[in-house]
């Protein structure tokens, strides 16, 4: 399993030879002028933790390129499934086994709408289990008890949270969530993009370390190997 970043939310997770895109925001990121290029992005799915467009901005185009499924949540699939697009719709707890591996679509407390202003449904994250290989992408949220559930069924051997605050969680809870996820091993997002949501890399690196977990910030087209 190889997971590739591309600044902000915006993951690839390569499994089994299959592209998984995870909440494309790159022609609206300015930290990505010049360095990403939407047109060159493979993907045969495209996974929404919700509505917002620093989370969906570039997921029409790339799917209408690459013919990529997008899953999500009822109501953000529905929105797709409406302009022709091939879609798989998943709603809290729901679980799907794909040709990945198997998916499933947990809990997140944030707010969901369209830039329009439309209706987004609930937002949420997911677990993928694939090549014996567990990962938690937790979506923008704020720390919630109902991560506790997600180790009664998956040991995860990373977890993506979301450490920028004001938006989200910060990097105080995210260090409660990995502990609740029962995750030590944590890849940061949802930070630096814009003013509200500036951190400190060797701060939060320090908080993580002291606490015995390790906090990966990875550079833009940066990829890690689990």
């Amino acid at each position: 399993m190889k997971i590739t970043h591309y600044g902000h939310s915006t993951f690839l997770i390569e499994i089994k030879g299959i592209n998984i895109l995870v909440d494309p925001f790159i022609t609206g990121n300015e930290k990505l002028e010049g360095k990403v290029n939407i047109d060159e992005l493979k993907a045969d799915y495209i996974l929404l933790t919700h509505a917002h467009q620093d989370h969906t901005l570039d997921a029409e185009a790339i799917a209408k390129r690459t013919g990529a499924v997008i899953v999500s949540n009822f109501e953000i699939t529905t929105h797709y499934e409406n302009k022709g697009l091939e879609v798989h719709p998943m709603n809290h707890g729901g679980n799907w086994s794909f040709e990945f591996g198997n998916l499933k679509y947990v809990n997140a407390i944030h707010t969901s709408s369209f830039p329009d202003g439309s209706y987004g449904g609930q937002p949420g994250g997911f677990v993928i289990e694939g090549e014996h290989k567990n990962i938690y992408i937790a979506g923008d949220t704020a720390l919630t008890m109902d991560m506790k559930l997600i180790p009664l069924q998956t040991k995860l051997d990373l977890a993506i949270l979301p450490i920028g605050d004001n938006f989200t969680m910060g990097v105080e809870d995210a260090i409660i969530a990995s502990d609740f996820v029962e995750c030590d091993k944590v890849l940061g997002c949802h930070y630096d993009t814009f003013g509200f949501i500036e951190i400190d890399h060797e701060e939060a690196k320090r908080k993580f370390y002291e606490k015995g977990k390790d906090l990966m910030l990875l550079e833009i087209g940066e990829s890690i190997e689990l």
